[in-house]
C-alpha cells in the first residue's frame, strides 16, 4: 500500500478509565504497546488541576483522593452527548467534580485551577490524554508525532465519534482513521493468528470496558475482517461495578457507624479507589477487604466482600450483558455453534462472572485469552495505523471491512422514520432513495437526517438538515436522496429533484452538539498555553531542586573540618549568609519565577567553586 501519511502513525485507545498507545515495529515485525513514564502500559484517563499545575494519567490519579472535585476523570462518558441526556444526569450525582450545560446544552465540567474557575468541554479534557498518548510514542520514538488511528466504542453515534475527532485535533493530531474499539481488538486477534485463516473463521469479540460495552461478529478469510454484525451499550462497564460497591459500603457505614458520607467527596473518592482495586482482586480471589483509615469523622472502615456478594450487587448488569450477545446474532442472522473463537477484550472482561455467562450461553466452548485484554485495542489501531501509512509489508493486503451501529435515514411524512441504510451495513457505503413531494406546488423540500431504530423519527438521534428548493408542481415531484458513509463512519448527505437537476448537499457536522471552529481554534491555543505552562512548572522545579541539592552539599562541605578550617573568617560568614537566604527561598511558598533560583544557584556556585576549588568533587 503506498504511503498516504508522512511520518509515523500510532493507534490510540482512548478508554473511559485507562488509555493505551502502540506503533508497528517494522524492524520486529510485530507491534509495540508503549509503557509511560511509570514503566505501566495503561495510563489512567485522568486529569487534575491543582494550585500549581496541571497533571495527567497516574500523577493525576493518585492525588484524586486530596483533590476531588478538580480531578477530573470519566470525560468518555460526556463526550458527543447533551446535558439533559438521562445518562449524563445520572453519572452527575456519581461525580465529585462539578458539571453544568452552557447555552447549547454541552455539559461543561466545572474545576478550580490556580485559584480560578474554569470551564472545561469533555473534548478538551480527552485532547489532554490524547496529548499524553502523544507525548509517551514520542518519547519511545524518538520523533515528533502525528498521525494516529483512534478507536471509538462500536456503538458510539455520529456526534461521539465527531467530538473525539474534535479532541484529537485539539491536541494537533492528524487522525487519519477512527475505528470501532471491537474491530480493532479483531484485527489483534486476526495478525496473531494469520497463518491460520486462510480458511474462514468466525470470530466473537467480547469488549467490556471500564465505561462502556461492546460486541462484535466478524468473519476472516484470506487476510479480510469482515464486520457481520455490531451491539453494545456506551454506559455500561467496570465504573458501573464500582459504583455498585460504593453505595453497597456507604449504606453500610450508615447502618454499622450511622456515618454518612454520601456528600463527602474526599471520603467517597478513597472509597471508590478501594472498591475498584477489589474488584480487581476478586477476579482471582474469592474475597477482598476494604480497609480505610480515617474515612471520615474520625470513623475507620475496616470490611470485606466476597466474589459472590459482587455478583449479586451486579448481576442484573452481567445478565445485560449477556442480551447484547443475543441482540448481536440476532442481527448477524448467524447460530452461536458457528463461532469458531471467543475473544475477551476490555479489563471488566477478567470478572469470572462474566466469562462463566459467556461460557454458558457458548455452551461450555473454551475462550481465548492469548491476547492482552487491555492493549488488544491499542495493538489493532496500530496495525491499522500501520497499514494506513504503508509500515506493515508483511500483510500488505490486510483489509477491514467495518459497519455502522446505528440506523440511518430520514423523516418522512407523518414523522415516521424511513431508513435509507440499516444498522450493521457494511462500510463504506452509498445508498440512494427517491421520495416524492407531499403537497401541490411545493417550494423547498426539507430534509431531516436522523440515526437510530426507533419506528418515530424525532424519538432518534437528528443528526442535521437542509433544505432543497424545487419548482412549483403537483405533489408527486420525485426527489432523489443520497447517504454516504466513509470509512471513519462520517455521513454525508445530498439531495436532487431530478427534473431541474437542484442538487443540495451536507456533511453531517450536528452542529447543536459539536464544538464551532472558533471554539476548537481557541481551545487548540489553550492548550498549547498549556503545554508552554507545564514546561515552565517542570523548569521551576527542575530549577528548585538543583538549587536543594547545591545547598545541601555546601553544607556537607562546611561541616567537614578538614576542608572548612581552610576557609576565611570573612568568606565563612559569606556562605554561611547565603545559604541562609537559599534556604529562606526554599522555605517559602515558591512563587518567585524560575529565575531567581536559577541567580540564587550561579551565585552560590560562583562562590562555593572560588572557596573551595581544591575540593569540588565535595559539590557533586
Amino acid at each position: 500500500m503506498a504511503n498516504k501519511y508522512k511520518g509515523v502513525a500510532i493507534g490510540i485507545d482512548l478508554g473511559t478509565t485507562y488509555s493505551c498507545v502502540g506503533v508497528w515495529q517494522e524492524q520486529n515485525d510485530r507491534v509495540e504497546i508503549i509503557h509511560n513514564d511509570q514503566g505501566n502500559k495503561t495510563t489512567p484517563s485522568c486529569v487534575a488541576f491543582t494550585n500549581t499545575q496541571r497533571l495527567i494519567g497516574n500523577a493525576a490519579k493518585n492525588q484524586a483522593s486530596s483533590n476531588p472535585t478538580n480531578t477530573v476523570f470519566d470525560s468518555k462518558r460526556l463526550i458527543g452527548r447533551k446535558y439533559s441526556d438521562s445518562v449524563v444526569k445520572n453519572d452527575i450525582l456519581l461525580w465529585p467534580f462539578k458539571v453544568k450545560a452552557d447555552a447549547n446544552d454541552k455539559p461543561m465540567i466545572v474545576v478550580t485551577f490556580k485559584g480560578e474557575e474554569r470551564h472545561f468541554f469533555a473534548e478538551e479534557i480527552s485532547s489532554v490524554i490524547l496529548s499524553k498518548m502523544q507525548e509517551i510514542a514520542g518519547i519511545f520514538l524518538e520523533a515528533s508525532v502525528k498521525n494516529a488511528v483512534i478507536t471509538v466504542p462500536a456503538y458510539f453515534n455520529d456526534s461521539q465519534r465527531r467530538a473525539t475527532k474534535d479532541a484529537a485535533v485539539i491536541a494537533g493530531l492528524n487522525v487519519i482513521r477512527i475505528i470501532n474499539e471491537p474491530t480493532a481488538a479483531a484485527l489483534a486477534y486476526g495478525l496473531q493468528k494469520r497463518a491460520n485463516c486462510v480458511e474462514q473463521r468466525n470470530i466473537f469479540i467480547f469488549d467490556l470496558g471500564g465505561g462502556t460495552f461492546d460486541v462484535s461478529l466478524l468473519t476472516l478469510k484470506n487476510n479480510v475482517f469482515k464486520v457481520k454484525a455490531t451491539a453494545g451499550d456506551t454506559h455500561l462497564g467496570g465504573e458501573d461495578f464500582d459504583n455498585r460497591m460504593v453505595n453497597h459500603f456507604v449504606n453500610e457505614l450508615k447502618r454499622k457507624n450511622k456515618v454518612d458520607i454520601s456528600g463527602n467527596s474526599k471520603a467517597l473518592r478513597k472509597l471508590r479507589t478501594a472498591c475498584e482495586r477489589a474488584k480487581r482482586a476478586l477476579s482471582y480471589d474469592t474475597e477482598a477487604t476494604i480497609d480505610i483509615d480515617g474515612i471520615c469523622q474520625g470513623t475507620d472502615l475496616c470490611s470485606s466482600i466476597t466474589r459472590a456478594k459482587f455478583e449479586q450487587l451486579n448481576m442484573d448488569l452481567f445478565e445485560k450483558c449477556v442480551e447484547t450477545v443475543k441482540n448481536c446474532f440476532s442481527d448477524a442472522k448467524m447460530d452461536k455453534n458457528s463461532i469458531d473463537d471467543v475473544v475477551l477484550v476490555g479489563g471488566s472482561s477478567r470478572i469470572p462472572k462474566v466469562q462463566n455467562l459467556l461460557q454458558n450461553f457458548f455452551k461450555g466452548k473454551d475462550i481465548f485469552k492469548s491476547i492482552n485484554p487491555d492493549e488488544a485495542v491499542a495493538y489493532g489501531a496500530a496495525v491499522q495505523a500501520a497499514l494506513l501509512s504503508g509500515g506493515i509489508k508483511t500483510v500488505p493486503n490486510l483489509k477491514l471491512q467495518d459497519v455502522i451501529p446505528l440506523s440511518l435515514g430520514k423523516s418522512n411524512r407523518g414523522d415516521i422514520m424511513s431508513v435509507v441504510i440499516p444498522r450493521n451495513t457494511s462500510i463504506p457505503v452509498k445508498k440512494t432513495k427517491r421520495y416524492v413531494t407531499c403537497n401541490d406546488n411545493q417550494t423547498a423540500v426539507l430534509t431531516e437526517v436522523y440515526e437510530g431504530e426507533r419506528l418515530i423519527a424525532n424519538e432518534n438521534n437528528l443528526l442535521g438538515f437542509f433544505k432543497i428548493s424545487v419548482p412549483r408542481a403537483p405533489r408527486g415531484l420525485p426527489v432523489k436522496v443520497r447517504f454516504a458513509i466513509d470509512a471513519d463512519g462520517i455521513l454525508n448527505v445530498s439531495c436532487e429533484e431530478e427534473t431541474s437537476g437542484n442538487k443540495k448537499d451536507i456533511t453531517i457536522t450536528n452542529e447543536n452538539g459539536r464544538l464551532s471552529t472558533a471554539e476548537i481554534k481557541r481551545m487548540i491555543q489553550e492548550a498549547e498555553d498549556f503545554k508552554a505552562e507545564d514546561m515552565k512548572f517542570k523548569k521551576k522545579v527542575s530549577a528548585v531542586n538543583a538549587l536543594d541539592d547545591y545547598v545541601y552539599n555546601v553544607k556537607k562541605v562546611m561541616k567537614d573540618k578538614s576542608v572548612s578550617y581552610l576557609l576565611p573568617t570573612e568568606r565563612e560568614n559569606e556562605i554561611t549568609s547565603l545559604i541562609t537566604k537559599c534556604e529562606y527561598l526554599l522555605d517559602g511558598d515558591k512563587k518567585e519565577e524560575t529565575y531567581v533560583f536559577v541567580d540564587m544557584l550561579k551565585e552560590l556556585e560562583s562562590i562555593s567553586e572560588s572557596a573551595f576549588g581544591h575540593n569540588k568533587k565535595w559539590l557533586g
